[in-house]
């Protein structure tokens, strides 16, 4: 049997590399991708030096050209993909007459059009080979527009139809699409600066209110490991005080 191969693409320092991590742990090679793919060496180090293989590179997601050439470099030199996750963001908050037309392009770019792209290429190398795994991941604005979040709410609600089309069409060839819903404010830099910014001491706040991005990790760790007469296309998670 050959290790299992994953592309992380939008393997920034929390919930890609805790999916990076976790899918390590269990035995796959991991390939990572990141705008910046110089930051990727130290979780490349760490998992290479804890007996796992990992390759980082430098993708914009938002590119053709580039999702194309790190799917046709992955492919050549790393080996075949079984799973590919898209996890690039772009959640910013502007009031609707605040964001301009560079804002609203940027952010459905990262959130849509980055799934696309991953999405097609990924088909184009699972499809000829009958089985494979695409996840994207969501969010709370995949389901529902929220003040201040017009140009974000509109981009995850496309990824998200991208994405149950994708599912749609790829299912009955055995390729396995799910979109994952972070319902939540998962517990990284940023959203502890905004949570200040607010007001409020992050630090104060009661146990497991922010989401640990282990647990993104973990829930995609199940998708992938569903028995094909009981796929998931789309599994919501949320902390427990959560209000939905």
């Amino acid at each position: 049997m050959t290790t299992p191969l994953v592309l992380i693409i939008g393997c920034g320092d929390y919930i890609g590399a805790a999916i990076a991590r976790r899918f390590a742990a269990g035995g796959f090679t991991v390939c990572m991708g990141r705008r910046n793919g110089d930051k990727l060496a130290p979780l490349t180090a760490e998992i290479t030096n804890a007996g796992g293989r990992a390759y980082g590179y430098t993708l914009d997601a938002r590119n053709e050209d580039s999702v194309k050439d790190i799917f046709a470099r992955v492919e050549a030199e790393v080996g075949a993909l079984d799973l590919v996750i898209c996890n690039v963001g772009g959640n910013v908050q502007f009031a609707l007459r605040d964001t301009t037309a560079r804002v609203f392009r940027k952010v459905w770019e990262m959130a849509c059009f980055a799934g696309f792209l991953a999405g097609r290429e990924a088909a184009n190398h699972m499809v000829p080979r009958g089985r494979g795994a695409i996840f994207l991941t969501g969010a709370s604005a995949s389901m529902r527009g929220t003040s201040g979040y017009a140009a974000f709410s509109a981009a995850k609600a496309g990824q998200r139809a991208l994405a149950q089309s994708m599912a749609k069409e790829l299912g009955p060839q055995n390729i396995h699409v799910a979109h994952l819903v972070i319902d939540a404010g998962v517990d990284t830099a940023f959203v502890r600066e905004r949570i200040a910014q607010s007001g409020t001491n992050p630090d104060t706040l009661p146990a497991d209110t922010l989401m640990n991005p282990q647990s993104v990790a973990e829930a995609y760790w199940h998708l992938y490991h569903q028995p094909r007469d009981g796929w998931t296309f789309e599994m919501d998670i949320r902390p427990y005080g959560e209000s939905w």
